[in-house]
């Protein structure tokens, strides 16, 4: 069962659905339930836009490749890239971090939390410090220290950054995002997706909401026009401005607080559950 936090007579239509992949779309096992997939394709067939707003690279959206219809774009590594699925996750656009602030982030994690290590996220590809957890899935990653993957020669001249991932092996995932704020929040946007210390760094003001906001105003859609989901605190902004929104069973607390309602867990196809519903109310508007 769905419980809106409060009762929304009024609230228009539905005309874009934005939901978080890991903890909120994908089972625990990555996968993409019948059921899911299904209600996605409903929505398109009602005129209700579907976008994937995920943490996740360009080069990790394989999973749900094959589920999203009509416009084919999603937004990724946090808000900092719109990618075309249809078109084998090209950029459509990028906002990246540049790598001046990158490294003064770097410097002011280093002398906040020692112990902290590092990887960059390009738009083509990741690289990480010699410590920092290795992404299995990335073997052609390079390996250096942090200032020395952000180094270009000539300024402007290497791929754009994405984000700074930032891990420490100890701290509390949450002290440690605090941490990360009161250090370095001037110089950039921080937040977390991951249950263990991992930050993840944007630029200033770039969020899952900052781009999606964009992408609706491109189709004329309010924010009270779109239905988010999400469960882990770098969704809090985007279900914060959405019209409606939904925090998984099995949100992070902040999450809760944040939607205006909730749907059961990721593994009780909590999307579909709600979508569901959306358009059986689009349908029903139509008479």
């Amino acid at each position: 069962m769905t419980s809106p936090r409060s009762p929304r007579p009024s609230a228009p239509t539905a005309r874009l659905i934005a939901t978080d992949l890991d903890g909120t779309l994908l089972r625990d096992d990555k996968s993409v339930s019948e059921r899911t997939v299904a209600a996605l394709a409903a929505a398109e067939r009602a005129g209700i836009e579907v976008f994937f707003v995920t943490g996740r690279p360009a080069r990790w959206m394989d999973v749900v490749r094959d589920h999203v219809h009509g416009h084919g774009l999603a937004i990724c590594a946090n808000g900092a890239a719109v990618v075309d699925l249809h078109a084998g996750g090209t950029f459509q656009e990028v906002r990246p971090l540049e790598r001046p602030a990158a490294l003064d982030v770097v410097r002011a994690l280093r002398a906040a939390a020692p112990g902290t290590t590092f990887a960059v996220e390009l738009t083509t590809g990741i690289h990480y410090e010699p410590l920092y957890p290795p992404f299995f899935l990335d073997p052609g990653a390079t390996v250096a220290t942090a200032e020395k993957l952000l180094f270009e020669e000539t300024p402007g001249s290497a791929a754009p950054v994405l984000k700074l991932l930032a891990q420490h092996p100890d701290l509390d995932p949450d002290a440690f995002l605090a941490t990360a704020r009161e250090a370095a929040g001037d110089l950039a946007s921080f937040t977390r997706s991951s249950p263990t210390a991992l930050i993840e760094i944007s630029a200033l003001g770039v969020s899952k909401a900052s781009t999606l906001a964009l992408c609706c105003a491109e189709r004329g859609i309010t924010a009270g026009e779109v239905v988010a989901f999400g469960d882990m605190p770098n969704d809090i902004e985007m279900l914060s401005w959405a019209g409606r929104s939904y925090a998984m069973g099995n949100a992070h607390p902040d999450v809760i607080t944040a939607a205006s309602g909730r749907t059961v867990g990721n593994n009780e196809d909590g999307v579909a559950v709600v979508v569901e519903q959306l358009v059986a109310e689009a349908l029903a508007a139509r008479g």
